[in-house]
């Protein structure tokens, strides 16, 4: 992917922030009912890493992808990126070690806070 030095090593900095925060245990990562993607919520984002499979397994392609809970728009970082590649799988072992023994949740799923923000 063609990308200036200055965003590469704002990217770069960022996984490194999310590595660092997930081995701390500071950002919790979850799986989804009936998906075996791993998520996590951000300073207002959804982090979600995929696709399914062990981390062994690196040749399959994996990637990060960060979205606003208020906005469209979107960053994608995949594992085969030359630069950022090597921080994709890095966080892709560290997120599946963080989240072993977590169980299946549902993201979506209508809670009693969410009706009563509606409700208003």
């Amino acid at each position: 992917m063609n990308r200036d030095a200055p965003s590469s090593a704002r990217l770069q900095s960022l996984l490194a922030q999310i590595i660092s925060l997930t081995e701390k245990g500071e950002l919790h990562w979850e799986r989804q009912v009936n998906s075996a993607h791993r998520f996590a919520r951000w300073n207002n984002h959804l982090l979600i890493i995929g696709p399914d499979a062990p981390a062994a397994d690196t040749a399959i392609p994996r990637y990060l992808f960060i979205t606003p809970f208020d906005s469209p728009t979107c960053i994608e970082v995949s594992s085969g990126d030359e630069q950022l590649g090597p921080s994709v799988l890095k966080l892709v072992q560290t997120v599946e070690a963080a989240s072993r023994n977590e169980p299946p949740t549902d993201p979506f799923s209508l809670t009693e806070d969410i009706l009563s923000r509606l409700d208003s």
